[in-house]
């Protein structure tokens, strides 16, 4: 079993950064994927970002990994999420998950993450 924690959300201007951190209890994260998702109001949950258990880093667009970075700290046992140059649409729910198998990208496919947090609220004012 896996307990997931986010934190580091918070409200932020355009144009701003935040550090979103996912610490993990129970297990260590260097096995698994660890993928961020975001949900917005009357929206679908969102991939964000992941990075797998071997370091392989997606990004759901260019436009996200030109803002966004993903990063492990084992030592820590804590992913991170970096995004900078931050947009009101960015305003969301952002949940980290992991999965033991592989790294989901797909939206349509993120609900089969094993594991997940209990969400951090990011609010971008304009």
């Amino acid at each position: 079993q896996v307990q997931l924690v986010e934190s580091g959300g918070g409200l932020v201007q355009a144009g701003g950064s935040l550090r979103l951190s996912c610490t993990a209890s129970g297990r260590t994260l260097s096995t698994y994927t660890i993928g961020w998702v975001r949900q917005s109001p009357g929206q679908q949950r969102q991939f964000v970002a992941a990075v797998s258990w071997s370091g392989r880093i997606t990004y759901s667009s260019d436009s996200m990994k030109g803002r966004f970075t993903v990063s492990r700290d084992g030592a820590k046992n804590t992913v991170y999420l970096q995004m900078n140059s931050l947009k009101p649409e960015d305003t969301a729910v952002y949940y980290c998950a992991a999965d033991s198998r592989r790294l989901i990208s797909d939206n349509s496919h993120i609900h089969e993450y094993d594991y997940w947090g209990q969400g951090t609220q990011v609010t971008v004012s304009s």
